[in-house]
């Protein structure tokens, strides 16, 4: 006998209740309980057959390249076999441009490839693949909203990958809630998610992003996947991030570079983030090494501190806007370098984001740079953590850091003086124990 009952579940924090309430118990939001009908069939006990795990075989499931280099290294090689990969980011980042990027060059490698679009019809879809380039055989498109057509889709085609643009707009007609509510994405997302494992096929979830810059979505929608990607940057800009939040097949943490270009997104290599020469001979103009996965990346930080009237204002543009405060505070109290009464404003150069501690020093001594109206060298990089004594900190990977910055063309690097580092000829090297000695080699080129 089949017994169904509803209940209520939160679309942001995904607690369960018997029944409506204006406020959701778990996170306290207000209006966010959505409907859902639960289904119970009885059926009898089977018993559960339990397998020696040493006996179970290691070998690992057939990897396919996704044809972009950098998709490639963020996933670990490309798709797992039967995985499930959510793609998300805000509106107009690229997520749609780079699903069919991946399915264009499967394709042309003579894989099938199917693309399930629920956003766009194929005329839309046809548009967009026009502007990549030549659009191979093999790359299929069905456009439908219905879980159930697509899943039969799926196991017909049998396709070694299948795009879905987007989860979001996939429905189920057996459930009374609305497209998009959470019942109708975990439902959705679940079905998918067996069809990708029961038949073999690497599946791509396309998601969207709440108001806040979240994965829009229930919360379960994370587990239910093997991979979350999530593809960063300012779609005012044409810089593009892929990074890995999860993945149970590799690790975490993993950047790829993309260019946002007329022709969709094309690999940024490392060579195109080289140091280059002296442009612009003005104060304010610093650049360090971040680190983020496995990479060093260069970044240019600026900064520019003007006369202000009433309130002086503090404005961050991918720095942290705290340690842009406590190092105005070590700046006048170590270094007496006061900006109480200006404006300061920082910001990346290129839209890379540089929030990490190791660019504590760059900051300090960009500010401290437009303040005094000197200009630091194009080729000399700092590199290190501020502490509130003003004294400078070691940071990770600071021999990786320092190998990258003479490898793009750094000639001098100013770092904290702990911290083992490698030999490198033709790169000089300024170790400083303090952020006032740090301040003396920006101004003069030695202590």
């Amino acid at each position: 006998m089949v017994k169904s009952h509803s209940i209520h579940v939160c679309r942001e924090c995904g607690t369960n209740s018997p029944r409506w309430v204006g406020r959701c118990p778990g996170c306290g939001e207000w209006n966010t309980l959505d409907e859902e009908r639960q289904v119970a069939a009885s059926k009898s006990a089977v018993p559960l057959q339990t397998t020696s795990l040493r006996d179970v075989s290691d070998d690992a499931a057939q990897c396919t390249s996704t044809g972009v280099g950098e998709f490639d290294r963020v996933l670990g090689g490309g798709f797992v076999e039967g995985s499930t990969t959510l793609l998300f980011g805000e509106p107009g980042v690229g997520k749609s441009t780079l699903a069919l990027m991946t399915l264009r060059a499967l394709a042309q490698a003579g894989h099938a490839v199917l693309l399930i679009a629920a956003e766009e019809s194929p005329a839309q879809v046809a548009q967009r693949a026009r502007r990549l380039g030549d659009v191979p055989d093999g790359l299929d498109v069905a456009a439908t909203t219905n879980v159930a057509d697509a899943e039969q889709l799926l196991r017909e085609r049998r396709p070694t990958v299948a795009v879905i643009d987007s989860i979001s707009a996939m429905s189920d007609d057996t459930l009374s809630s609305v497209a998009g509510s959470v019942p109708q994405v975990r439902h959705a997302a679940e079905r998918l998610c067996a069809v990708a494992k029961s038949t073999g096929i690497a599946l791509v979830l396309v998601g969207h992003v709440t108001k806040d810059g979240e994965l829009a979505g229930p919360r379960a929608l994370e587990h239910l996947v093997d991979t979350v990607i999530r593809v960063e940057g300012d779609r005012h800009g044409t810089l593009r991030l892929l990074r890995a939040m999860k993945h149970r097949f590799g690790p975490t943490g993993e950047v790829g570079l993309l260019e946002m270009a007329n022709e969709g997104l094309r690999e940024l290599p490392d060579a195109a983030l080289k140091l280059r020469g002296a442009d612009l001979d003005v104060p304010g103009v610093v650049v360090t090494v971040t680190n983020d996965g496995s990479r060093s990346l260069l970044v240019e930080v600026q900064a520019l501190v003007a006369s202000g009237i009433g309130s002086p204002r503090r404005v961050a543009h991918q720095v942290s806007s705290q340690r842009l405060a406590l190092l105005l505070a070590v700046l006048e109290a170590r270094c007496t370098i006061d900006t109480s009464g200006a404006d300061v404003f920082v910001a990346t150069a290129g839209g890379l984001p540089a929030s990490e501690p190791g660019v504590d020093l760059a900051l300090a001594l960009a500010v401290a740079s437009a303040v005094q109206h000197f200009a630091v060298a194009r080729t000399m990089v700092a590199v290190g953590e501020v502490g509130l004594a003003g004294e400078l900190r070691p940071v990770t990977g600071l021999a990786r850091r320092v190998r990258e910055a003479h490898r793009l063309g750094a000639e001098a690097i100013i770092v904290p003086a702990e911290g083992e580092l490698d030999e490198t000829p033709g790169l000089v090297v300024h170790r400083c124990r303090s952020l006032a000695e740090a301040l003396m080699v920006a101004r003069n080129g030695t202590l």
